[in-house]
Order: C-alpha cells, then sequence, then structure tokens
C-alpha cells in the first residue's frame, strides 16, 4: 500500500474519520452513508437471489409437471402416438416423450367440489416425472397402469377431506350425445397415491389418471391429446427442436415451454431488472451522502488542510487523505453489506418463518406466490457485479470532495485567522 497511499495519508484520513464533539455532525453523515451502503449491498444481495429462486423454483417445478416442448397434429387425431413417442424419445437431447390425454373436469367429495385438471399418463412415464414421483406423500403409484387408481395434490385431497382409498367422483361436461344434447360424464375413481410438487396451483388442481381409463373417461379411445417432450437443458430448446421435428416425421404442431409461459416469465424478468434498479438507488443515495459528508469535511477542515499544505503536504497527499476517507466509508459498507447479505439469503426461509410467527400473519402466502417455502439462489456472478457497482459509485464519490479539498488555497484559508 505505501506504493500508491503514505502512511502520513493514512494517519490523518484516519484521524478526520474519527468521532470528535465538535465533528459530531459530519461523523453522523458518514455514519448514516455506511449503513446506506451497507443495506443496500445487502438488500440487492437478498433480492436478486430470492428473484433468482423464485424463477428457478418456479421453472423446475412448471416444466417438471407441463414438460419442455408439445406435439400435437394438425386437425387429425393422434392415433399414432405410441411409435411417435417412441422416434421422438431417441432423438438427441431428449430424455422423455410421454402421450398425454388431459381434460377439464369438476371433482366432487361428499363435502365439498372443485375444479380439476385430469391428465391421462402411462404409470412408466408418470414414474419419470421426477415432481411427481419424488413427491409422493401417501400412497403409491404401484399397479397404477390397468387400474382405475387416481394420484391428486396434496392441497386438493385436504379441501376435499378425501385420503388414500376414499372415492373421488369426477364430472365432466363432454359425455355421451343424447336426443337432448350431451349428458355430463361422471364416474368414481379410488384414490391411490397423494403428491406434493410445492407449488400450489398444481397441488391444487391436478389429477393423473392412467392413460387408458383417461381414454375412455375422455371419449379418446386409441387418440392421444398431445406428446409432451422434456430435454436435457431446457434452456437450449432451439437446438433439440430439429431433432424433434425429424423424427415425428409428419405435419405437426410443435411448441415449447417458452412460447407457451412466455408472458409469465417475461414479467418475472422485467420485475427483476427493475427491483435491480430501484434498489441501486440506494448504493446511488449513500454515495451521494458520502459527498455531502466529505464536501462538510473538507470545509470544516480547510484550516488543517492549509497548516499541512504550509507544513509541506503536496496537493496529491491532500488528495489522497480524502481519497482513503470517502473510500473507507464506501469499502467498509459494502464489505459488510456483502457480509449481511450472504448471511440473510442463507437463512432466508428460517427468516421468513420467524417474521410469521412474530406477526402472525402468513409471509409470502403459497396461494399467492405459487411455492410453498421462500427459494434463494445467489448467483457469484450477480454478487460480484453489485460489489463492484458499489466500490464503483462509493470512490467516484469521493473524487470530487477530494479534488476541492486539493485545490484549496492555503494563503485564502489562513487568511481570516
Amino acid at each position: 500500500m505505501s506504493g500508491v497511499f503514505s502512511r502520513f495519508e493514512w494517519i490523518v484520513a484516519w484521524r478526520y474519520l474519527r468521532a470528535r464533539r465538535r465533528d459530531g455532525f459530519i461523523s453522523v453523515i458518514a455514519g448514516f452513508s455506511f449503513l446506506g451502503i451497507m443495506l443496500g449491498v445487502a438488500t440487492l444481495i437478498v433480492v436478486m437471489a430470492v428473484m433468482n429462486g423464485f424463477r428457478q423454483e418456479l421453472m423446475g417445478k412448471i416444466l417438471g409437471v407441463n414438460g419442455h416442448a408439445f406435439i400435437q397434429p394438425y386437425g387429425d387425431a393422434l392415433t399414432d402416438y405410441e411409435g411417435i413417442a417412441a422416434r421422438v424419445a431417441k432423438a438427441k437431447g431428449v430424455t422423455l416423450a410421454a402421450p398425454i390425454v388431459e381434460g377439464q373436469v369438476l371433482a366432487a367429495s361428499p363435502g365439498s367440489t372443485s375444479g380439476a385438471l385430469v391428465r391421462g399418463v402411462r404409470e412408466a412415464d408418470l414414474r419419470r416425472f421426477s415432481s411427481i414421483a419424488n413427491n409422493i406423500i401417501d400412497g403409491s403409484l404401484d399397479g397404477f397402469d390397468g387400474s382405475e387408481k387416481i394420484a391428486i395434490g396434496r392441497r386438493l385431497a385436504g379441501f376435499l377431506g378425501l385420503g388414500i382409498g376414499d372415492k373421488l367422483r369426477l364430472l365432466s361436461p363432454k359425455g355421451p350425445s343424447t336426443p337432448f344434447g350431451s349428458a355430463p360424464r361422471q364416474k368414481a375413481y379410488e384414490i391411490g397415491a397423494i403428491f406434493e410438487i410445492g407449488m400450489s396451483e398444481f397441488d391444487s388442481s391436478f389429477i393423473f389418471m392412467p392413460l387408458k381409463e383417461a381414454q375412455l373417461y375422455f371419449d379418446m379411445e386409441g387418440q392421444a391429446a398431445l406428446i409432451e417432450v422434456f430435454v436435457e437443458n431446457a434452456d437450449r430448446m432451439d437446438d433439440v427442436l430439429p431433432a424433434i421435428r425429424e423424427a415425428v416425421g409428419k405435419p405437426h404442431a410443435l411448441t415449447d415451454w417458452r412460447f407457451r409461459n412466455r408472458t409469465f416469465f417475461g414479467a418475472l424478468e422485467v420485475e427483476r431488472n427493475v427491483m435491480f434498479l430501484i434498489l441501486t438507488l440506494i448504493v446511488l443515495v449513500a454515495a451521494l451522502n458520502i459527498i455531502s459528508g466529505l464536501t462538510m469535511l473538507v470545509k470544516d477542515k480547510a484550516r488543517g488542510i492549509a497548516i499541512l499544505r504550509t507544513m509541506g503536504a503536496t496537493r496529491r497527499s491532500i488528495l489522497m487523505i480524502f481519497v482513503i476517507a470517502g473510500a473507507a466509508i464506501g469499502v467498509g459498507g459494502t464489505f459488510f453489506g456483502f457480509l449481511l447479505g450472504v448471511l440473510i439469503t442463507w437463512n432466508v426461509e428460517s427468516l421468513r418463518q420467524f417474521v410469521s410467527w412474530v406477526s402472525g400473519s402468513q409471509i409470502f402466502p403459497p396461494e399467492l406466490y405459487f411455492l410453498s417455502r421462500l427459494p434463494a439462489d445467489m448467483r457469484p456472478a450477480e454478487v460480484v457485479a453489485i460489489v463492484v457497482m458499489a466500490l464503483t459509485l462509493s470512490l467516484l464519490a469521493t473524487l470530487y470532495p477530494a479534488w476541492r479539498a486539493a485545490k484549496l488555497d492555503p494563503v485564502e484559508a489562513l487568511r481570516g485567522e
């Protein structure tokens, strides 16, 4: 450090930063600048980590259930779904191709009713839906194919007051035709498994049924509504889509998760960027406080600066003294803000539970935010960017007051003494 800042400059800068009765107000401004930068950096780290966590959790849960790409026929019924699914599953980058039959129903129990989405799927495919197969909290998927058992979400089961072995009656408006129109179709199914994905929208509305049984229930024997395709890397869909199109081998409609969820994930990205800009203002305001504090310090220490100049201190030394004083506030605030942000991010879910317990209210209710826990994904590159941004603003804030101090004329400063 001696090559950049001399020991003399460090000593004088430290003396200027020490709180004294005469400089109390200036020290208060410096303290608020320090706290502002610390809280700004910590808040940025925590908020960006939580926003990233939300995106990762939602993306994982949505894509874990709904697939990454979707194959549907142009007008004709999808009757050769077995062959198409087998060919697509062998395409490079594809991990699973599952034929699906789905439809909206009214789920009814003796005590309540609720809307639900029934998805007919083969047992082998359902077991490869990790978000379902790995989150069975009651019952099992054994013997799923060839039975009339269904798997439902925990929230739906709780709302309807049903458990394993109970009968759930499903009503669909698309039933057999009669002279008076279509009659509703209804049938009771035994609950064989209850799952909890952790996303309230799915846990409260999804029902999985054996593919053959769903075809019978929705009058789609020998057909599938679509084929869901899962790939190794959902962020690189453009590399996989040509191979999927080639494997299908017939006219079809092929969409992917980006198209189906572009509004939702686009809104998340916009919100994330706006939050970053808004919270950056906290750091900017704290940096402006450094300017005002150092400017007042320069004015208060004008006589001392003049004496130092007459004793042989160079303009560079005076400049470096105030750069050190301002940088100490910025670097110290950034460092402790980094530590505080990392600490909060690592314990964000525990803190959420504690605040909920103290306030007696639900913080981040799952019905609104779709998640049963508060996720956080702290990315090193973003943390480094936040720290560099805070340090840059803090160091830039010191330049003008330090330049004013260096330009101070000792004769003018001592003229009134």
